[in-house]
C-alpha cells in the first residue's frame, strides 16, 4: 500500500508539474520568444508604412538594385530592428546584386502592435502581399531570408506561396525544441520542422557547428526536411552571433551560388 501510495502521489506530481507548463508555455511563450527593445531608428520617407487587415501599421525600408532579377524580403532576428540590420541590408542588396525589402515584427522599431506567433505569421503573408501587388515584385522572383526565428515567418509564406528561394540561417525547427529538444508539448510555436514538406523552392540552410543558442541538430533537421533542391553551409566552430564573422567569404560564395541557381 505504501508503494502504491507513493506511486499516485509520483504521478500526480507529473501530472500537475505538465499541467502547468503547458498553461505557463500557452501564455507566456511569445514574451519569451519576442524580446523587441526601443527603436534604433527614426522615421523618414524611407520608412514604408504596411497597414494590416486589423488596421496595425508595419515599418519597412525598400533598398532597390537596378535591374535585379530577385526581391529578397529579409526576416530578422530576435533583438534587432531595422536601424540594426540596415548595413547588412545593404551589404546583401551590393553584394548579390538583388533588391532588398526589410520589415520589423509588432512592437519592434517603429510597427505598431505586439508582438505575437500568430500575428507575426499573418504578417508575413501581408509583407509578401505588399511587395507583391504595391512594389509589382511576383512571386516566384522573391527570396525569403529568414535569420534565427525569422525562419518561422519565412517558412510560413515559402510552405503557402511559389517564391523563388528560401534561406534559413541559425534557425530552428520549432520555437519550444529550442529548450525542449523533442516535441514534448501537444502544441509549438513556429514549426518549421513541420512546415518545410510543403516547400516547393530552392533552400538554402546555413548553421553553426558550434550554436550555442539553436542547436546544430536543428538545422540538420531542417535539411533534411526539405524535399529540395536544396544546398547547405555548416560552418565549423561558429556560433550564433558570430556565424558571419567566422564563415567569411564562404557565406557569401554560398548565397552567390544560391541565388545564381534560382
Amino acid at each position: 500500500m505504501a508503494l502504491l501510495s507513493y506511486l499516485q502521489v509520483a504521478v500526480g506530481t507529473v501530472v500537475f508539474a505538465y499541467a502547468v507548463l503547458l498553461v505557463y508555455a500557452w501564455l507566456c511563450s511569445d514574451r519569451l520568444i519576442f524580446l523587441p527593445s526601443p527603436a534604433t531608428y527614426a522615421d523618414g520617407p524611407e520608412i514604408l508604412k504596411i497597414h494590416t487587415p486589423d488596421g496595425v501599421t508595419l515599418a519597412a525600408r525598400f533598398l532597390p538594385y537596378p535591374s535585379s532579377r530577385y526581391t529578397l524580403i529579409y526576416f530578422h532576428g530576435n533583438a534587432e530592428d531595422l536601424g540594426q540590420v540596415e548595413p547588412s541590408l545593404r551589404e546583401l542588396r551590393d553584394r548579390l546584386g538583388v533588391s532588398v525589402f526589410g520589415w520589423d515584427y509588432r512592437g519592434y522599431g517603429l510597427s505598431g502592435g505586439k508582438a505575437g506567433e500568430a500575428v507575426t505569421l499573418r504578417d508575413a503573408h501581408t509583407v509578401l502581399a505588399y511587395v507583391s501587388g504595391t512594389l509589382g515584385v511576383p512571386p516566384e522572383r522573391v527570396i525569403l531570408y529568414g535569420n534565427s526565428v525569422g525562419g518561422g515567418p519565412a517558412v510560413e509564406v515559402a510552405a503557402s506561396h511559389r517564391v523563388g528561394g528560401l534561406i534559413l540561417r541559425s534557425a530552428f525547427t520549432s520555437a519550444f525544441r529550442v529548450m525542449t529538444h523533442v516535441r514534448l508539448l501537444p502544441f509549438d510555436k513556429f514549426n518549421n520542422l513541420g512546415k518545410l514538406p510543403r516547400v516547393t523552392c530552392p533552400v538554402l540552410v546555413i548553421h553553426g557547428t558550434a550554436d550555442e543558442t539553436i542547436p546544430f541538430s536543428h538545422a540538420q533537421q531542417l535539411y533534411a526536411a526539405a524535399p529540395g533542391p536544396k544546398y547547405r553551409l555548416w560552418v565549423e566552430g561558429a556560433g550564433h552571433n558570430d556565424l558571419l564573422e567566422t564563415a567569411g567569404e564562404e557565406y557569401w560564395k554560398a548565397l552567390h551560388e544560391f541565388t545564381a541557381s534560382l
